[in-house]
């Protein structure tokens, strides 16, 4: 008997860019994934925090997800980022991983 059953295992070449910038209060460190897996979605990756989380423009648009996934206490920093990940993320559309 196996103890794990392999879902999926794959190796990809991928474009990653680090970008840090600061907004009035506060500074921002970001490693981003641009990868065909994740349904299209660049993985964010905050370099300060290790936190991440799968962006796509419908997620930027949502502010109290970002708040929650990068764990941000002041909606306004929150907005800040949003509109940074507005300007510098692909705005692809949603794509289906598994057809």
């Amino acid at each position: 008997m196996e103890l794990f059953e392999k879902l999926y295992d794959e190796h990809e070449k991928v474009q990653v860019r680090f970008v840090g910038f600061t907004t009035y209060d506060t500074r921002y460190d970001f490693g981003i994934v641009y990868t065909n897996m994740f349904f299209g979605k660049p993985l964010v990756v905050c370099m300060q925090t290790g936190r991440s989380a799968l962006l796509d423009p419908r997620d930027i648009e949502d502010v109290e997800y970002l708040q929650k996934a990068f764990h941000i206490a002041e909606a306004q920093q929150a907005e800040d980022l949003a509109l940074f990940f507005k300007e510098e993320l692909p705005s692809a559309p949603f794509q289906t991983q598994y057809e």
